[in-house]
């Protein structure tokens, strides 16, 4: 048997994540939970609900979930660290809400949270620092006792997330025709936001400009670009793209788009282009939709040839790097003195989202920070 690892003071991990249907007649509830209180009409629903129908109206987000909760779970037994792992989602079952409650249940009074977003921004961090928030709120008001709940840092730049990112790049080239290899672009993609919450994501000191969010993507996709270079001595040029544009056509948000960056990329004579989704844990709707299904159809018009690397989904590499943060985190409750593992230039990522970090529109209760409610 494995030396037992030391969590303490934490007694769980929850897994938090986004959600989505799990057959047709999920999607249109599924999407009224996300877009609660924006005033969307249904119709709108109903024509962003066909990119599910597509897929039969299910979403892979859960079983992908499923998949990492199985990675991490047997990633914990296998190296002796007894901290139980849970699930909850912020827009459909198993909803947040439910899944601490049974927590609460089960005796769990210091639980370190794992949301599926690797970067700083309102919609990737401090969203959810709410919906947790929200959360312990209700459970507050049925008589319950509140546990104690702190989150894992960013993780954009842990080994364990980027190794396998590099990997699925170099894959994509490998899967690439020999006449075009060597000269293939990589569009590093993630998911557009708008310009103002860019500019404001992160702790106060990196507002401007793209904020944290476009930093950090910067520093992850710098990173695989230049550890390409040295497994293939090919350096292939690269750009930041963006995709999943939503929301009213006037806002700015960033850009280029994915779809009009293979076009520009065609029309100055590349021969193909790797596309290569840093800003998403698994490959989850708008990963088959935005990339394998609209990119994918601009790129055959387009006639340039595109291939898409893999998400890191459930890779026993990125559930190494969890076991990790869980036990670095546990480390500094402790008191004690940690080396985090940091790759890039931006180093290790704050434990605790200070005061002003990727602030809302409207001010909001957000739990696991310094402005948290709940000590």
């Amino acid at each position: 048997m494995p030396d037992a690892l030391d969590a303490t003071p934490y007694d769980a991990l929850l897994l938090l994540s986004f959600g989505g249907p799990e057959g047709p007649d999920d999607v249109i509830p599924f999407l009224e939970n996300v877009t609660r209180g924006r005033g969307i009409p249904r119709e709108r629903l109903k024509e962003v609900g066909e990119h599910y129908f597509l897929f039969g109206g299910v979403s892979p987000i859960n079983d992908q979930n499923r998949a990492l909760l199985d990675a991490l779970r047997k990633d914990f037994a296998d190296h002796g660290l007894d901290l139980p792992v849970y699930w909850g989602n912020r827009n459909w079952a198993p909803y947040l809400t439910d899944t601490l409650r049974e927590m609460v249940a089960d005796g769990r009074r210091r639980i370190l949270v794992l949301a599926t977003s690797a970067y700083a921004s309102y919609s990737g961090c401090r969203q959810y620092r709410e919906n947790l928030a929200d959360s312990l709120a209700a459970l507050q008001a049925e008589g319950l006792d509140l546990p104690k709940v702190d989150k894992i840092r960013h993780y954009f730049n842990h080994e364990g997330f980027v190794e396998p990112m590099v990997e699925g790049v170099l894959k994509s080239l490998a899967d690439l025709p020999e006449d075009v290899r060597d000269g293939a672009h990589i569009a590093f993609s993630t998911h557009s936001i708008p310009v103002a919450s860019a500019d404001t994501s992160g702790p106060v000191e990196a507002h401007g400009d793209g904020g944290a969010y476009v930093a950090q993507h910067l520093d992850v996709a710098k990173l695989i670009a230049e550890a390409v270079r040295e497994r293939t001595g090919v350096d292939h040029p690269w750009q930041l793209v963006y995709q999943s544009r939503s929301g009213a056509p006037h806002i700015p948000w960033l850009e280029p788009d994915i779809c009009d960056h293979l076009a520009e990329r065609h029309a100055a004579g590349v021969p193909a282009v790797v596309i290569a989704p840093v800003g998403f844990v698994s490959d989850h709707m708008e990963v088959l939709y935005d990339l394998d299904t609209e990119a994918k159809a601009k790129a055959e018009e387009l006639g340039l040839p595109v291939r898409r690397s893999a998400t890191v989904g459930a890779d026993p590499r990125f559930a190494a790097a969890i076991r990790d943060l869980v036990l670095e985190r546990a480390a500094v409750e402790r008191g004690q003195e940690v080396t985090p593992c940091a790759l890039g230039a931006l180093g290790a990522s704050h434990d605790l989202c200070p005061v002003g970090c990727c602030p809302a529109r409207a001010p909001h209760p957000a739990a696991a920070g310094a402005d948290s409610p709940y000590a």
